[in-house]
């Protein structure tokens, strides 16, 4: 598996993971964590989910990052059946006593939006214990959206836009895509569109509004959990032998 990883080999790294010669080697969660990242990231949902389901007919417990990734996965396929494997994955963790990340929390909210599950959705959101990330902020959004909740929606924009706040205080920042399908919601409401552009304003000009769409958003890695497959593609050398990679891992 190092040397799949060394090599952004996924192929034959699935092909181990899947080898039932093989079942039960890789007993803990990390081999099937990499290959999932490995996937997601070269956009090969369906191959990732394979390697999920691999993983959980093997019984290899999973980690916190193995619920970001399954999550990840099941958003990306968006499909009934994606939704369905992580309402299962989710419920079962729950009943374990598992604490899942506000980050895998948020994949499988998108998910329900995206599949116009809104209760559920709902029901996800509300269980975040601490929801004032940027993600959280333009989620809740998407959910007063699809909600049909618009003057509740004004309300948030004009408390985010309050000048009376600390300047200690972070400010929430809003996603430009998520700021449009919210005037294309009130934009037939004459007074809500006036209040609505006028926040709007505000917002761009308090710097609270960001370029980012809302899948970028949930996808960006965090600086300091930087994706291996990322930093493979900015080396090409063996971070332990400092040789070629190809020449340094097959002579291994």
């Amino acid at each position: 598996m190092r040397l799949c990883y060394e090599l952004d080999d996924e192929e034959s790294a699935a092909e181990l993971i899947k080898d039932q010669h093989l079942r039960g080697f890789f007993s803990d969660s990390t081999s099937f964590n990499i290959l999932m990242d490995m996937l997601f990231i070269k956009g090969k949902y369906k191959s990732a989910l394979e390697v999920l389901i691999e993983m959980k007919n093997q019984d290899v417990k999973f980690s916190k990052d193995t619920y970001v990734l399954a999550f990840a996965i099941c958003y990306k396929l968006n499909s009934p059946e994606a939704f369905k494997i992580c309402t299962t994955l989710r419920e079962e963790a729950l009943i374990k006593g598992e604490v899942l990340s506000t980050r895998a929390s948020c994949f499988a909210v998108a998910l329900a939006l995206n599949q116009n599950q809104v209760e559920k959705a709902i029901s996800i959101f509300s269980q975040i214990m601490k929801p004032e990330s940027i993600i959280c902020t333009n989620l809740n959004i998407m959910i007063h959206i699809q909600s049909n909740m618009l003057k509740t929606l004004i309300e948030i924009l004009k408390d985010a836009t309050d000048g009376t706040l600390s300047k200690f205080v972070k400010k929430h920042e809003f996603s430009e895509e998520v700021l449009a399908k919210l005037r294309e919601k009130v934009k037939d409401v004459p007074t809500l569109l006036a209040r609505f552009d006028e926040l709007y304003e505000k917002l761009h000009t308090n710097g609270q509004v960001t370029t980012y769409t809302l899948d970028a958003l949930l996808c960006h890695t965090p600086k300091d959990r930087k994706s291996h497959v990322v930093l493979l593609n900015k080396r090409t050398v063996s971070r332990r032998t400092f040789q070629p990679l190809s020449q340094s891992l097959w002579a291994e």
